[in-house]
């Protein structure tokens, strides 16, 4: 586990230096299936782990922007890094909306605690009990949970109205790792599986997931990243570390040698015209999460967005993947590491294509009534 008790408030002061940390371990990340502890602490020191905190608790309570910045920079060192990085802040934006008692139990000390999550989709069983709940079962694909204190699981529960959609913050010594993670890219994330037997969880310590979807008005002490529900900027989490890792493949790629000239030129032209477009989609993704007002047009536009960035980021690594010839093999080759990465997360069940377009169609002829679209 990773505590560090004081460090700078914001990303700017400390990338720099956890790039150097991420890059020297990139390829232990890979062999071990996992980050090392090294790596975990240059993420803290740089204040991903508290991007997202309350300011009340010492947190920077940070834009989408100035992170979508950093994990860019961070995965040109190592995707695996980044993701993980990525979402230890997501999940201490999500913590914020605990419990005040609960937040408190995570950062009274330091708002510089490593919180891993399992997606927030509901698994394993969770019983009412006098005072909280009691949460058993199996939770997978837990990135960076070998170094996190606490993790943020879901479950469904029993209530009036009938099933209802929890989080729950669970300490690190409530629960069990399983070493699971082989995945053929993103190897270092360490995406292993949280097992619960029978666990008590305050009910201090859970918020329906019917909180985190939901817009929240301005307030006193609230930070705009605490307003913007969860479908808003969940997916431009998980796309960031994408386009970082298709932007280093194209950094990355070398040209085979002489042959097809033409068709090289043209491919690697769309290959770069495509990473351009989906970092511009990013960014305006970001920009909204920051700036537009947080209702269901904004969430399906970066739906939309995202999506087709993710999109785009593996068209382009496939094609210059094809521009090499094979002339390395795919573990000594960065463009196909790359692309075995790009794969994988793009993979991730937030980022299907056809639900982000069925809700963004779903409301466009209303929208272009009311002004057009963007």
């Amino acid at each position: 586990m990773v505590i560090i008790q004081d460090g700078p408030t914001g990303l700017a002061q400390g990338v720099e230096a956890a790039l150097a940390v991420a890059g020297r371990g990139a390829e232990r990340a890979r062999t071990r299936y996992r980050l090392d502890s090294g790596t975990a602490r240059a993420l803290v020191a740089a204040g991903f782990a508290r991007h997202f905190v309350p300011a009340r608790w010492g947190g920077a309570a940070g834009g989408f922007e100035t992170l979508v910045d950093a994990v860019l920079d961070l995965s040109g060192a190592c995707t695996a890094a980044a993701w993980c990085a990525t979402l230890y802040a997501a999940h201490g934006r999500l913590a914020g909306y605990l419990p005040e008692q609960g937040q408190a139990d995570l950062w009274a000390h330091s708002p510089d605690v490593l919180i891993a999550g399992a997606g927030l989709a509901p698994s394993g069983r969770a019983e009412a009990v006098p005072g909280g709940w009691r949460l058993s079962g199996e939770w997978g694909f837990v990135s960076g949970v070998d170094h996190a204190q606490w993790v943020l699981l879901a479950a469904w529960t029993q209530a009036r109205a009938g099933l209802e959609h929890r989080v729950f913050a669970v300490p690190r010594g409530d629960l069990l790792i399983r070493d699971t993670w082989r995945g053929l890219g993103m190897r270092g994330t360490g995406s292993n599986t949280v097992v619960l037997a029978d666990v008590l969880v305050p009910a201090h310590r859970t918020v329906p997931m019917a909180e985190l979807a939901a817009a929240r008005p301005p307030a006193a002490g609230r930070a705009r990243c605490h307003q913007v529900p969860y479908r808003m900027v969940a997916t431009l989490l998980f796309t960031t570390p994408i386009v970082g890792a298709a932007t280093a493949a194209m950094t990355a790629w070398s040209a085979p040698p002489p042959g097809r000239v033409l068709d090289l030129q043209r491919e690697l032209t769309r290959a770069a015209t495509e990473l351009r477009s989906a970092r511009l989609l990013l960014g305006h993704a970001a920009a909204r999460a920051d700036l537009a007002a947080p209702g269901e047009r904004a969430v399906a536009e970066n739906l939309r967005d995202t999506s087709l960035t993710a999109d785009l980021c593996v068209t382009a690594v496939d094609r210059l993947c094809q521009l090499t010839g094979g002339v390395l093999p795919a573990d000594q080759d960065p463009v196909q590491r790359a692309r075995q990465d790009v794969h994988t997360a793009a993979g991730h069940t937030a980022l299907e294509c056809e639900a982000a377009s069925a809700r963004y169609s779903d409301g466009f002829f209303d929208w272009d009534a009311a002004g057009g679209c963007c």
